[in-house]
């Protein structure tokens, strides 16, 4: 039992760091990022490939974030000036030319049969549950630096910058700020924290294949930012949760309910996530938590 436990709270870390990237390219930026899975599915397999090359740790995770931030920054260079619904599909063009890649040249990916055997970080200070729970402490430290990091930008005049963009970034620009380049900056920030969720996911389950990075892992994440808040850092770890366990919570639907089958369960579990979806773009469309927004002291206005 504590194993599973473990295993859920590692996956809803990474499904939180994942959706913290897109919190800061959508949320904060306004750059909506349909593609974030081909990022994601980048980064885990060059974290793959070089732990199973023999490279330590830090090496991979190193790697891996530099991966994200070089791919981040070229789609975003490449496609920045294009209208928000154009870009958005220039990002899930990218993402489909990666999953692509990655199913063909098995010379290099392996192919649909993936990288198998990949070594798990840390493996040689423990085993078992206790591993478990040394590889979750690990997950845990990197994800409260990529939040602290996030919460930094936003929290700063580079924060601020962004929401402006996202608002009108034709204001933005006529007031001397380079909108392209904080473009750049900000999707390429997202990229980074993607090399820190792709790393965790390849070195956690030890196997990766184009089948674990498909347009589902785009629709979790939005359903994070959009259940926390758009624009809140605090608010989407809460949305992160909530996602996961509700789709977690609705794989025991068999249990509670014998009389249904396979087929039926899992149809239900389907209407149920988007039932719980639409009640909450009904009843909370701004989400949970609201954005960080300065505030003025009403005495520092006389």
């Amino acid at each position: 039992m504590i194993g599973y436990l473990t295993a859920i709270l590692v996956v809803v870390l990474i499904s939180a760091l994942v959706a913290l990237a897109l919190n800061l390219q959508w949320g904060q930026a306004g750059m909506v990022n349909f593609g974030i899975f081909g990022f994601f599915a980048a980064t885990s397999y060059v974290a793959a490939l070089s732990s199973l090359a023999g490279y330590p740790l830090l090496i991979s995770l190193v790697l891996a974030i530099l991966t994200g931030v070089a791919l981040s920054a070229l789609v975003a260079l490449v496609s920045a000036r294009l209208r928000e619904d154009y870009f958005a599909i220039a990002t899930l063009a990218f993402a489909e030319a990666v999953r692509l890649f990655l199913l063909n040249e098995t010379w290099l990916t392996g192919g649909a049969n993936g990288l198998p055997g990949i070594p798990r970080p840390l493996s040689a200070y423990s085993s078992g549950q206790s591993y478990e729970l040394l590889f979750f402490v690990m997950a845990l430290v990197l994800a409260a630096i990529c939040f602290a990091f996030a919460e930094a930008l936003t929290k700063s005049p580079f924060g601020r910058v962004l929401r402006a963009l996202r608002e009108d970034d034709l204001v933005a620009a006529t007031l001397g700020k380079h909108v392209l380049s904080f473009r750049i900056w900000a999707f390429s920030a997202g990229g980074a924290i993607l090399g820190v969720a792709g790393y965790l996911h390849s070195s956690y389950f030890g196997y990766i294949d184009p089948t674990q990075f498909g347009a589902f892992v785009t629709a979790y994440a939005f359903m994070a930012v959009i259940a926390g808040g758009r624009g809140s850092n605090t608010g989407l770890l809460f949305g992160a949760v909530s996602v996961m366990v509700l789709l977690e919570g609705t794989r025991f639907l068999k249990d509670l309910m014998p009389f249904l089958d396979a087929g039926q369960a899992a149809s239900l579990r389907l209407i149920l996530i988007g039932a719980g979806l639409i009640l909450l773009l009904i009843y909370k469309p701004q989400g949970f938590f609201r954005e960080h927004r300065l505030r003025v002291d009403k005495g520092d206005t006389k």
